[in-house]
């Protein structure tokens, strides 16, 4: 299903798509077309994208491309897949009850799931919240250990 969506693999590409993206929630699907679970999450991106048109834009963003790994980096990504929300070029954070309120690792459990979180990313951002939190009940937020090298 991800070619349904628009599939970035340029830091170019993602950098204009964020800056041009205005008054509307920019899903940003980080992961691997060939990885099951991203699979699974690309066909809820690519059934929802027209109920959440008028308030939303998705894309997907290929981490093994070479442009894009400044942004693998950057949000630190090393669990697929990721997905990262922007408003107005603005990087929305969701406080899902983990410790990594960035981004959401893993896929929705369905696609009405993934319309709620995005809706309530909206209208946090409307409101002019950086940080909103999950409308899921626990049980449908998938759980991950994060681990610290390092520190």
């Amino acid at each position: 299903m991800n070619y349904l969506l628009p599939n970035l693999m340029q830091k170019q590409d993602v950098d204009k798509l964020i800056c041009d993206t205005l008054d509307k929630v920019l899903v940003l699907r980080f992961g691997r077309a060939s990885d099951a679970v991203c699979m699974q999450l690309d066909e809820i991106l690519a059934k929802s994208a027209r109920e959440v048109s008028k308030f939303a834009s998705i894309a997907t963003v290929d981490i093994d491309a070479e442009g894009i790994q400044m942004y693998v980096k950057y949000f630190d990504i090393s669990w697929i897949p990721a997905t990262i929300f922007f408003f107005n070029a603005q990087h929305m954070k969701m406080d899902s009850g983990s410790a990594d309120h960035t981004k959401w690792i893993g896929a929705f459990e369905s696609k009405q799931d993934f319309i709620d979180v995005v809706e309530t990313v909206f209208r946090g951002a409307m409101k002019g919240k950086m940080i909103v939190t999950c409308p899921l009940p626990p049980e449908r937020i998938p759980k991950f250990q994060l681990l610290y090298k390092d520190i």
